[in-house]
C-alpha cells in the first residue's frame, strides 16, 4: 500500500494521536479476553439447551483456549513477514465469521468447532499490538503507551460477563455471540481506517522454515527471556483462575445470580485500572526493577491476605473479593515492564518474541481453564491457595531473571601451578633474551 495512504501512516504527535492509537490497540488486545468470558453467565442455559452436563460446556472454553495458544505462536511471526496491518485485518474477518457460526450452532460439537475458530483468530490483536508499540516507541514512552492500552484493555474483559449476563437475560445466549460478531466488525472498519503499518517492507523477515526455526531457537533458548515470560504468565494465571471460575465462584460460593457477576469483575476492574494508571505515572520516573519490586510486594500482600481470610472465615462479601483488587493492581503495574523487558531482548524479531510471549501466556490460561480452575473452584479456600502458589512460582521465575547475570557469569580460572603468576609478555621476553 502506498506510503502516502492515511491508513498506513504512523502517528507523529505524542498527544492526541497516540491516545487514539492506544484506544484502538487496547480494543484489539481486549478481543481475546473479552470473547473468553462474555458467555460465562450462559453456561447453565447452554447445557440445558443442548442437553449436556456443565463439564462438557466448560470444554467449550478449552476448545477456545488451545487454538488461541497455538496461534499466538505464529501470529507475530506472520506479522514480521507480511506486515502488522494485513494480518490483523485478516484475523478479524475470521473471528467475525466464527462468532456468527457460534450464534447459529445447532449442537454442542458445532459450538466447540466455532469456538476453536474464534480462538484461532482472537489473539492477533494482543500479539501484534505489542509489536506495534515497540515499533513506534522506546523506553518510558513505550511504557506509557502500554499502560494506556492496559487501562482500556482492563475494562473490556472484565465487563464481558456483566454485558453477557444482561444479554442472556434479555435475548438469550445466542445474542452474546451476535454481539461478539458485531464488535469484531466494528473493529475491522476502525483498523481499515486508522491502524498504521509500522513495519517497513525492508525490515521484514521471510516466512521460511529455516529463518523461523533460527528465530524461535534463539528466543526460546534465551534464559532471561524464558524467566521473564514465566514470571508474566504465572502471575497472570494466578488471577485468571478466578475469571474462568466465575460461574462457580459467583453462583455457587457467593450465591449470586446471572446478573450479579459485577461482585467479582467490578473489584477486578478497579484494580486493573489503578494498576495501569500507576504504571503510566511511574514510567520515566522509576526504573523497571523498582516498579516491579512495588508490584510484587502488592501481589504478595494480597495473595497472603486472601489465604488467611478464607482459612479462618467463610466466604463473605466484600472481603472475599477485595484481595483480588489489590492483586490485579500489582499485576497490572508489573505487566508493561515485564512485557517490554522481554521484547527488548530481541529488537530485530519483536513480532516473533511477542508470539512466544503470548503463546506462554495463553498456554497457561488454557491449562488454568482445563485443569487448574476445575480442581480449585470447589471452595474459596482452594482458589485462594491456588492464587498464592501460582504467584510464588512467578516470583521465583522473576528472581531467577534478576540473578541470572550472576548465575551465568563464569567463575575465574584457577591459577596454573606450572605457570608464573605474572608471566612476561612475548615482547618483554624477547628484550630479555
Amino acid at each position: 500500500m502506498a506510503a502516502s495512504s492515511p491508513s498506513t501512516s504512523v502517528p507523529s504527535r505524542p498527544g492526541h494521536s497516540h491516545r487514539g492509537l492506544a484506544l484502538l490497540l487496547a480494543a484489539l488486545s481486549s478481543l481475546g479476553p473479552f470473547s473468553t468470558d462474555t458467555y460465562l453467565p450462559s453456561f447453565r442455559e447452554i447445557g440445558f439447551h443442548f442437553g449436556v452436563p456443565a463439564l462438557v460446556v466448560q470444554q467449550t472454553l478449552t476448545a477456545y483456549m488451545l487454538p488461541f495458544a497455538v496461534m499466538t505462536l505464529w501470529q507475530g511471526a506472520l506479522s514480521d513477514a507480511f506486515g502488522r496491518r494485513r494480518i490483523t485485518l485478516a484475523m478479524l474477518v475470521v473471528f467475525c465469521a466464527a462468532s456468527v457460526g457460534c450464534m447459529l450452532a445447532w449442537n454442542i460439537g458445532v459450538l466447540m468447532t466455532f469456538r476453536a475458530l474464534q480462538g484461532f483468530s482472537a489473539g492477533a490483536g494482543m500479539i501484534i499490538g505489542r509489536a506495534i508499540v515497540r515499533d513506534l516507541f522506546n523506553g518510558a514512552e513505550a511504557r506509557r503507551l502500554m499502560s494506556r492500552i492496559a487501562v482500556v484493555f482492563a475494562v473490556a474483559p472484565v465487563l464481558g460477563p456483566i454485558i453477557g449476563g444482561w444479554l442472556h437475560v434479555w435475548f438469550g445466549w445466542r445474542s452474546v455471540f451476535a454481539f461478539l460478531a458485531l464488535f469484531a466488525g466494528v473493529l475491522w472498519v476502525s483498523c481499515w481506517q486508522a491502524l498504521p503499518e509500522t513495519l517497513p517492507v525492508e525490515q521484514r523477515h521471510p516466512f521460511a522454515a529455516g529463518s523461523l526455526l533460527r528465530g524461535y531457537r534463539q528466543v526460546c533458548l534465551s534464559a532471561r527471556f524464558v524467566t521473564l515470560v514465566l514470571a508474566l504468565m504465572l502471575t497472570g494465571v494466578a488471577s485468571f483462575i478466578y475469571i474462568v471460575s466465575a460461574p462457580a465462584f459467583v453462583q455457587n460460593i457467593l450465591h449470586g445470580r446471572e446478573t450479579e457477576f459485577y461482585w467479582l469483575f467490578g473489584p477486578i476492574t478497579v484494580g486493573l485500572l489503578l494498576g495501569a494508571w500507576l504504571a503510566g505515572r511511574l514510567a520515566g520516573h522509576w526504573s523497571n526493577l523498582r516498579t516491579l519490586a512495588l508490584a510484587y510486594g502488592l501481589m504478595a500482600l494480597a495473595a497472603t491476605g486472601n489465604v488467611l481470610f478464607h482459612t479462618f472465615h467463610a466466604p463473605k462479601l466484600p472481603w472475599s473479593v477485595l484481595p483480588l483488587t489489590l492483586y490485579v493492581l500489582g499485576s497490572a503495574l508489573a505487566m508493561p515492564s515485564l512485557t517490554l523487558m522481554a521484547l527488548d531482548l530481541f529488537p530485530q524479531r519483536r513480532g516473533l518474541a511477542a508470539s512466544c510471549q503470548g503463546f506462554a501466556q495463553t498456554t497457561g490460561n488454557a491449562l488454568a481453564t482445563a485443569i487448574i480452575a476445575p480442581a480449585l473452584w470447589g471452595t474459596a479456600r482452594r482458589l485462594a491457595g491456588g492464587m498464592l502458589a501460582l504467584f510464588l512460582a512467578g516470583g521465583v521465575a522473576f528472581g531467577l531473571y534478576v540473578l541470572w547475570p550472576r548465575l551465568a557469569r563464569p567463575s575465574p580460572a584457577p591459577p596454573d601451578a606450572n605457570r608464573p603468576a605474572n608471566p612476561a609478555s612475548p615482547a618483554k621476553a624477547c628484550r630479555t633474551a
